[in-house]
C-alpha cells in the first residue's frame, strides 16, 4: 500500500508527478533533491530567508551578518543534541578525547550561546553538542535555528542525533534504546502541528540505516543490552506517560497497566518527549537522524527513578559511548581521526610535564 503523505511538499510532489508515489524510497529521493544545494549544503525549504538582510537565530545568539558562521561551523558533520546543558558540556569533553580533538594552548570549551540563555552549544571540530531542553515545544525552536544554522554555515550532509533518556517497556534501567520509529500519543507514526490554524501532519521518520549501523557498534563485552524499538513521544512527563505520581490521576492502576501492555503489544519499547518532533523536523530537512536513549526505569514496574546518583550518571554515559563509536568509525573511514594511542596531547614528556607541575607549586 502506498504510504500516507499529508505534509504540503508531498502533495505537491504527487501533484507534479501526476501519480502516488509508490514508496518511501520515492519520497525520499524527492526531499533530498528540495533540501540540498548540487554540492551537498543544506538548502532550506523557505525561500524568505534568502530576501532576508540578516537571519538572527534568537535562541542561539547568532546572526547570520553579525558572525562568520561557515568560519564557524562549516566542517561540523555531526549534531549531537541532549535535554541539559550539563550533559552536553559533559559529553563535549568526552567526545573531544574520544576522537583525539586537541584545543589550541590556552584555551578551554567555551558555551558558543551562553549569551542566549536558553540553549548551550559546544563545538568539538566536526561534532556540535547542543542542548535542546524538555519537551517537543522547546525541541522545535531549536531544530528551526540548528537547520538554519547548518543552511548559513554550508555544511554538507549533517547527521543530527538525540542522546537522552527514557522509561523503559519491558525493558530493564540502564538499557540502551534506538529509536526505530517514533510514535505519538495516538501511536501515529507523525508529528502533530498547527500552522495557520489548520492541522498538519508530517511523518516522524528516523533513518533506518543509522540505526542499525548505531545497532552493530554495541559490543558483546557491554554490560548491558542494546536494542532497536519503537518510541512513544508524549506531551507531557505525568499524565501523558500514564503515571500515578503526579498532581492530577483520574485513572486506575489498572487502567495504566493495560494502557502500558497495549503499548509494549504495538511493539513500543520507551517513552519519551522529544522523539517526534525531532524525527519530523530532521525528515522534513532532508537531514539523517537517529535518537539513541538510555531507559531510567521499567515501567512496567513503577513511576519513579530510584536508581543511585553514581548508577543513573554511569548509565546516561552508554548512549554517549555508543554515538561516540559511530562518530569514530565515520571519521576513521574518511581519514579524519586522529588516534589517541601514544598521544598525550600538548605534553611531549609526561615525565617533565609532572616536574614543571610540582617546580610551578612550590612557588604558589
Amino acid at each position: 500500500m502506498p504510504p500516507t503523505i499529508t505534509d504540503k511538499h508531498a502533495h505537491d510532489f504527487k501533484v507534479h508527478c501526476r501519480t502516488q508515489p509508490q514508496d518511501d524510497d520515492e519520497i525520499d529521493a524527492y526531499v533530498h533533491r528540495i533540501t540540498r544545494y548540487s554540492d551537498g549544503t543544506v538548502k532550506l525549504r523557505n525561500s524568505n530567508i534568502e530576501l532576508m538582510d540578516q537571519d538572527i537565530l534568537y535562541h542561539l545568539a547568532l546572526g547570520s551578518e553579525s558572525h562568520d558562521l561557515q568560519e564557524m561551523f562549516g566542517e561540523v558533520k555531526f549534531v549531537c543534541m541532549g535535554g541539559t546543558p550539563k550533559r552536553m558540556e559533559n559529553f563535549a569533553h568526552f567526545i573531544m578525547d574520544e576522537i583525539g580533538y586537541k584545543l589550541p594552548a590556552g584555551t578551554q570549551l567555551q558555551d558558543i550561546s551562553a549569551y542566549s540563555y536558553r540553549y548551550s552549544m559546544y563545538k568539538v571540530g566536526p561534532v556540535l553538542c547542543v542542548s535542546h531542553g524538555m519537551g517537543t515545544p522547546s525541541v522545535s525552536i531549536l531544530m528551526h535555528e540548528m537547520i538554519k544554522l547548518m543552511y548559513h554555515a554550508k555544511c554538507m550532509d549533517p547527521i543530527f542525533i538525540r542522546i537522552g533518556t527514557c522509561g523503559g517497556i519491558g525493558v530493564e534501567g540502564g538499557t540502551v534504546i534506538i529509536t526505530e520509529d517514533a510514535l505519538d500519543g495516538q501511536l501515529r507514526n507523525s508529528h502533530e502541528f498547527t500552522i495557520l490554524g489548520e492541522t498538519v501532519h508530517r511523518p516522524a521518520k528516523l533513518d533506518k540505516k543509522l540505526a542499525r549501523e548505531l545497532k552493530s557498534l554495541a559490543s558483546s563485552d557491554d554490560p548491558y543490552d542494546t536494542i532497536i524499538g519503537k518510541t512513544l513521544c508524549t506531551n507531557d512527563f505525568y499524565e501523558g506517560q500514564g503515571r500515578l505520581d503526579g498532581a492530577f490521576c483520574e485513572f486506575s492502576e489498572s487502567d495504566k497497566m493495560a494502557y502500558l501492555e497495549k503499548l509494549r503489544d504495538h511493539g513500543v519499547v520507551n517513552i519519551e518527549m522529544e522523539s517526534t518532533i525531532f524525527a519530523a523536523l530532521t525528515h522534513h530537512a532532508g537531514i539523517k537522524a537517529a535518537v539513541v536513549c538510555v531507559a531510567l526505569l521499567n515501567r512496567l514496574n513503577g513511576d519513579q527513578v530510584n536508581a543511585p546518583k553514581e548508577v543513573m550518571h554511569e548509565w546516561q554515559q552508554r548512549p554517549q559511548i555508543l554515538v561516540s563509536r559511530y562518530i569514530r568509525k565515520v571519521l576513521a573511514q574518511h581519514g579524519q581521526l586522529k588516534s589517541l594511542f601514544g598521544h598525550q596531547g600538548s605534553i611531549k614528556s609526561p615525565r617533565r610535564f609532572k616536574l614543571v607541575q610540582q617546580e610551578s607549586q612550590a612557588h604558589e
